[in-house]
């Protein structure tokens, strides 16, 4: 009885509870799933994430996809062949599609045809546009069989004229060979060239580098030596004694892998330095201490170790190395020291307008020369996009 009283005496307590919680708001639960995504994601996930953020990046990305596409399929696209001629349009102006004209407007794009006419001042025969003429452009033409990237027939053409005379969008050179197909075959040709280039020099600065940076020591000095004597190697009196010294029988296509190997084997020293310098200031970290003590091979820790570590920075150094390329290219065909007609290159084409005639009868010769500047442009766009795009971690995605 006196526990029932003394257990009626004591306070009754209610229940602890916590305050309520408001309910998470739609915007509050988004909000909470990104920054989860965020901090949940890969490196390369992070990458693309700051990279498609960077509007001029990813412009100059699709730029250079769309040439890369363009010389991929040169053959179909193109019209006419690189070494075709067109003897009653030679100088001929670009003509450009349109749907009116003074007689009137038609529902399929037409050019105007062309007549021969001699110039007053020159007295040379040119070809004019002839009003008088309309000639409709039709796609998927016939043409002769080609092999779309060197393996698959084709006897078709993205586009022509239903007279079946050839359609010169950027004019002709003074032999008539016409502008725009002899460009999209020159982009396949530069373009390639740097890609190889590009590949050649990578390789040798990895192997070089990692074996600089990992060994340290009399190794490295030795190999900075050796870059050092590559790197003061005066480059123009360099590639006029290999161009001196190339077979004059040599093909076009000889001749193009020999300027891709030259190219290659003399641009490594930067990269590689770079390369070097990042092992060095890891080759002291834990992880690597702990490949060596398991008994990993060298190199199994500068490749699947040292390496991966700044695999971002080595992918810009790689990006940023390819508008040098193009343009070692593009200045020795220029000045007749790398490729050789009939090869077709941006370089190749501009040795054809260094004259003053050129420039006042036939601007259109210079349309390569755009081409090589929007390639350097978006190339270097493409390296600053993903030299910030390499640090994810330094802005919130």
């Amino acid at each position: 009885m006196s526990r029932l009283s003394e257990a009626g005496a004591l306070p009754a307590t209610p229940p602890a509870t916590s305050p309520a919680t408001p309910p998470e708001t739609a915007a509050e639960r988004r909000a909470r799933a990104r920054r989860e995504r965020y901090y949940s994601a890969g490196q390369w996930r992070l990458v693309w994430w700051r990279f498609r953020r960077h509007r001029g990046a990813l412009l100059a990305a699709l730029l250079l996809g769309a040439m890369v596409l363009a010389g991929l399929f040169a053959d179909v696209v193109a019209p006419c062949a690189p070494t075709e001629r067109d003897r009653a349009y030679l100088a001929g102006p670009p003509q450009f599609p349109v749907f009116c004209d003074a007689k009137g407007c038609s529902l399929r794009p037409f050019v105007h045809g062309s007549r021969t006419e001699r110039d007053p001042v020159t007295l040379r025969l040119r070809a004019v546009p002839d009003p008088e003429k309309r000639d409709p452009v039709i796609f998927f033409v016939p043409g002769p069989t080609v092999r779309l990237l060197g393996a698959i027939p084709l006897s078709v053409r993205l586009f022509g004229l239903e007279s079946g005379a050839p359609l010169h969008l950027w004019g002709t050179d003074p032999l008539g060979r016409d502008v725009f197909s002899r460009t999209l075959h020159a982009t396949r040709t530069s373009l390639s060239i740097g890609v190889l280039g590009v590949l050649i020099s990578f390789t040798l600065a990895l192997a070089i580098g990692g074996i600089a940076g990992y060994a340290g020591g009399l190794v490295d000095a030795a190999i900075q030596r050796v870059t050092e004597v590559v790197r003061v190697i005066p480059v123009i009196p360099l590639y006029m004694g290999l161009a001196a010294a190339m077979p004059k029988e040599w093909s076009s296509t000889q001749v193009y892998f020999a300027m891709t190997l030259i190219l290659g084997l003399f641009g490594w020293p930067t990269l590689a330095r770079r390369i070097r310098s990042q092992l060095l200031s890891i080759r002291g970290e834990d992880y690597v201490l702990a490949a060596r003590l398991a008994g990993a091979r060298p190199a199994r820790i500068i490749a699947g170790h040292m390496l991966p570590s700044f695999t971002s920075f080595i992918i810009v150094d790689l990006v940023i190395s390819f508008p040098y390329m193009i343009l070692s290219e593009t200045a020795l065909s220029f000045v007749g020291l790398g490729l050789r007609p009939p090869a077709v290159s941006w370089g190749v084409m501009l040795q054809q307008a260094q004259s003053v005639q050129v420039i006042e009868q036939a601007p259109w010769l210079f349309i390569p020369a755009g081409f090589v500047v929007l390639a350097v442009l978006a190339f270097t766009l493409l390296g600053d996009g993903l030299r910030d795009a390499a640090d994810p971690y330094g802005q919130n995605g």
